[in-house]
């Protein structure tokens, strides 16, 4: 299965931003990645290169790779509204995001595993695809068997709750209430430059 597996913290230092979750190592060393760290001179980046950063922050986040990204906007093109908007909301509406957001795993790479290793199930159907696009009223739930494992049991403990999200605790499940508004997407990401760079 395609994805990124290279060191993580050296790409949260390129962005200045912990885009993986909590990085010990990351907050140690807060400067980009480079044989003269925080010293080395920088020179003004190119309006291609600052948006090009942007794209590349936007997949990192979300760990999706060029081709499925490229495929994403294409379609948030093709959609209704504010393509950088729809193109988030696109994100969100990752099988393998929406398991991150509702607290089952403790990350998008675990919330990856998670689907992919068939711990979870859609309307009461398993499915396997960390790609699949949810829709709304969509119910995911933990399949029975896994309703035990010790991982998912810790990451709940920890969850955060979203307006757009709906979890139920006995069920172990959680419905997909809505596409959410860009206002409820906390991914701090500037759309409209990814949007100026695929436009060009």
């Amino acid at each position: 299965m395609a994805r990124y597996t290279g060191p993580k913290t050296k790409i949260s230092r390129k962005f200045g931003q912990a885009i993986y979750g909590d990085d010990k190592n990351f907050e140690k060393r807060k400067y980009p990645p480079g044989q003269h760290g925080p010293n080395r001179r920088r020179g003004k980046k190119s309006e291609y290169a600052i948006q090009l950063a942007e794209k590349q922050k936007a997949k990192y986040t979300y760990g999706i790779l060029e081709r499925q990204f490229a495929n994403l906007f294409n379609k948030a093109q093709r959609s209704k509204g504010i393509t950088g908007e729809v193109l988030l909301q696109l994100c969100e509406s990752r099988l393998d995001n929406v398991v991150y957001r509702l607290g089952i795993a403790k990350t998008r790479n675990a919330a990856r595993q998670l689907v992919s290793h068939k711990h979870i199930l859609v309307n009461g159907e398993l499915v396997n695809i960390p790609s699949y696009i949810l829709k709304e009223g969509d119910v995911i739930s933990v399949r029975e068997k896994s309703k035990s494992l010790q991982i998912i049991n810790d990451s709940l403990q920890e969850r955060t709750n979203y307006d757009w999200l709906v979890w139920n605790d006995e069920k172990k499940s959680g419905e997909y209430k809505a596409i959410p508004e860009r206002i409820q997407i906390p991914e701090v990401i500037k759309e409209q430059l990814i949007v100026e760079l695929y436009s060009k």
